[in-house]
């Protein structure tokens, strides 16, 4: 499909940029938005270990970024009016690829944690800016397209995952782990470059949220607003739960580093092949029956690890990963099934993703407090499971949107 195929299905023509690489450059931008959270979770024994902090404290290293990503998801609709589209996002990625830099170059907690607050604001803002492209250029394929994003969010988180512990081991230390991830920021700047390029050429800005202009508030009084934003919450309490103990937990249960990276790899690499899935096979707007479904596979997955610890890795971390990465894809097209344009997408995304990863940062926090205030990882585990049930009664609720 081209330009012009896009055009006659109501949505924008670029004069210069075909679909397929409007796509290549989003599924670019994509990748990078999580290697610098995801290889963390391989490396946290090591940086524990290096820098003497608790379980609690190296848990900030993956909530810190989640809790970013939530609070500067409010102000990004109007960085975005006031200074342009464009110019937020490459300031943004620009600021992730220098922070993941110069965490890699830590040489103290407090470098470690201010260098992990640079990683959540540019990966907040970058995001939260994603979601206005695809409700302007694919209003009616808003499912399948974020599908497709959330996607190349996972495949950055596979990669990640796959390699930091095998580059950690191989050099004896964290840190190239770590700061090999900087390389993505590059090819995402220059990816965005190519999509804002070719929207000023074909005009695209002028009609659009792309340049400087009056833009809608957010939906603090909407309840559906609300609901939608819970959803993304408990999902990313999950997620960055998953993301920052699952490694660590099973190098307890005596698994080599290397090996519980791979087991790692495993679910980022389910949750990704869930994303585009769940966007695929969601062919009307009323989604409840499929997001409870995925709710129920990730709850199913995560009873079978507290209930069975030791059997099947495998098959029940990548289970999980499979629920979670739907539900991740639903919680994404929520807010723009319910935005009649790019503003109100970006508005009604800045707020759920606001919330929901302001929220989800509790994830990583509250487990390690379990970890270190029990000495295993039973409490940890069955919060999880309290999580995924109040998802799954969330389901029922999230009503169809406008389109």
């Amino acid at each position: 499909m081209n330009g012009a195929d896009c055009d006659k299905e109501g949505d924008p023509k670029f004069s210069e940029l075909t679909m397929s690489v409007a796509i290549t450059c989003m599924v670019l931008v994509a990748i990078d938005l999580r290697p610098a959270i995801v290889s963390i979770g391989p490396l946290l024994p090591s940086i524990r270990d290096e820098f003497a902090i608790s379980n609690a404290q190296a848990s900030l290293l993956t909530a810190i970024p989640a809790l970013l990503m939530g609070l500067f998801a409010f102000p990004t609709p109007w960085l975005a009016r006031r200074f342009g589209r464009d110019k937020v996002m490459l300031v943004a990625l620009a600021t992730l690829a220098i922070a993941t830099l110069a965490r890699a170059f830590a040489d103290n907690v407090t470098s470690l944690f201010a260098a992990t607050a640079g990683v959540g604001a540019g990966i907040a803002v970058a995001g939260a800016l994603v979601a206005g492209f695809i409700k302007k250029n694919y209003p009616r394929h808003v499912a399948l397209f974020t599908g497709i994003y959330a996607s190349a969010l996972g495949l950055g988180s596979t990669i990640s995952a796959a390699l930091a512990g095998h580059l950690a081991e191989a050099s004896g230390g964290w840190r190239i782990g770590a700061g090999i991830f900087t390389l993505p920021g590059f090819i995402a700047i220059g990816a965005w470059m190519v999509i804002a390029r070719a929207e000023r050429r074909a005009g695209t800005v002028k009609s659009g949220t792309f340049a400087p202009q009056k833009g809608s508030s957010l939906p603090f009084t909407n309840r559906m607003a609300w609901l939608a934003a819970s959803y993304f919450a408990l999902n990313n309490f999950l997620f960055f739960g998953l993301v920052a103990w699952t490694a660590p937990m099973y190098i307890e249960r005596g698994m080599s580093g290397a090996d519980a990276a791979l087991l790692l790899a495993s679910f980022t690499a389910a949750f990704t092949m869930a994303n585009p899935l769940a966007g695929f096979i969601s062919r009307n707007n009323d989604r409840r029956r499929l997001i409870a479904l995925f709710a129920s596979t990730s709850l199913f997955g995560i009873l079978a690890i507290v209930l069975m610890p030791s059997m099947m890795p495998y098959l029940f971390i990548p289970l999980i990963a499979v629920g979670v990465g739907g539900s991740f894809t639903f919680g994404m097209v929520l807010p723009l099934d319910h935005a009649r344009d790019a503003n109100e997408a970006n508005s009604w995304t800045a707020f759920v993703l606001g919330i929901g990863y302001f929220a989800g940062a509790l994830g990583p926090f509250l487990l390690g407090v379990a970890r270190d205030s029990t000495g295993g990882f039973t409490v940890p585990v069955w919060m999880l499971v309290i999580a995924a049930v109040l998802k799954l009664s969330l389901a029922p609720l999230l009503h169809p949107g406008r389109i």
